[in-house]
């Protein structure tokens, strides 16, 4: 008897949970907010190589090219917060095919350009200055963070405005969100400037022009949201 009292016992506090955790009606769905931007800096990663039979002749080659690279960015006008050294390297390299040893003594610089129409007489003035290589070249927008806020604004419109669309079949109506997820990304625009480069052969017979078009950097959010059903 005692028995068949908890098992009753035990059933009606399960039916009664169940009761409790009865599902909220619910829609749950995604939008998405883009926004594009005209970018308004540039990133710029180079550097300056050298190769050669000595260490200290290779060392010494590279510095000096450095040296009067950072005399140059300086007279540019850059301010010295916007670059720095990134890396400084002295290898030992083995040649396969001659069988000896070469030194390679490398150092790389960043630089962020806040005046884009500044970019190819930096460039070309670089490259007259000894720099030998460009790694990375990433155009930027300063207002980053207030375009994001924007995207992620319109993505919420989206969402809520395609959920009003589906209930709307139904006469029903949506409440509040009780589940919002957001997935956001940024597209910078990665111009080869390398190739560039080597399409215009020599560095001494670069002329100053126009090289690259900036484009445009899309700042997207993406969401899904879900609201209570009414």
């Amino acid at each position: 008897m005692k028995k068949a009292i908890v098992i009753a016992f035990v059933l009606f506090s399960i039916l009664v949970q169940a009761q409790e955790q009865k599902q909220v009606p619910q829609i749950s769905v995604s939008g998405e907010g883009k926004v594009s931007v005209k970018p308004d800096q540039v990133v710029v990663n180079f550097g300056v190589e050298n190769l050669g039979k000595d260490a200290t002749e290779v060392k010494k080659l590279n510095d000096e090219t450095v040296d009067k690279v950072l005399k140059f960015i300086r007279d540019f006008g850059i301010s010295t917060s916007d670059f720095k050294t990134t890396n400084v390297s002295l290898n030992r390299d083995y040649d396969y095919e001659k069988k000896k040893y070469n030194y390679r003594a490398s150092q790389s610089i960043t630089i962020i350009l806040k005046d884009t129409s500044k970019y190819d007489d930096l460039m070309m003035g670089l490259v007259d200055n000894g720099i030998n290589t460009i790694s990375n070249v990433e155009f930027k927008s300063s207002k980053l963070e207030e375009y994001k806020s924007e995207a992620r604004k319109i993505a919420m419109k989206e969402a809520k405005h395609k959920a009003e669309d589906y209930v709307s079949v139904l006469n029903q109506k949506i409440g509040k969100a009780i589940l919002i997820n957001d997935n956001s990304q940024t597209y910078y625009p990665q111009p080869m400037y390398k190739m560039a480069m080597a399409d215009a052969g020599l560095p001494g017979n670069i002329t100053p022009k126009e090289t690259l078009a900036v484009g445009e950097i899309e700042v997207i959010a993406t969401v899904s949201v879900s609201f209570i059903l009414e």
